[in-house]
């Protein structure tokens, strides 16, 4: 991966951090709410983890092969469960955007959990 496509990629992992922080903390009216229900029920009523990311990877062009390749690539070190995607048979783009999205959402939810923390902490 090259230096540019490096930072494009955590340009695009910002900006989703934070909108999902920014979203979770006024759907969950609070800090605090949002980190609790962040860690025990990430695609439940307010959080919808998974919901997000399908709407960021649509915003951002990133709902397809393309797309779903570029985030493998950057996230190409990350472990994932391959039970996922082999409980059912799916075509090899669907196999290939359910792997992007869900070592994204991963990310995603660990940062959020993170950027959670520290507002938690410090008042932020």
């Amino acid at each position: 991966m090259n230096d540019y496509e490096k930072q494009y990629f955590n340009t695009l992992l910002q900006i989703a951090t934070e909108r999902f922080v920014e979203r979770a903390v006024q759907r969950s009216e609070g800090v605090e709410n949002a980190l609790h229900l962040l860690r025990t029920d990430p695609y439940g009523n307010g959080v919808w983890l998974d919901k997000f990311v399908d709407a960021f990877f649509e915003e951002f062009l990133l709902d397809n092969p393309a797309g779903s390749c570029f985030i493998l690539q950057a996230l190409s070190k990350r472990r994932y469960d391959p039970e996922q995607v082999l409980q059912q048979e799916l075509t090899v783009e669907a196999i290939v955007e359910k792997m992007a999205k869900g070592v994204f959402e991963e990310l995603l939810k660990q940062k959020a959990e993170e950027v959670l923390e520290q507002h938690a902490a410090f008042g932020g």
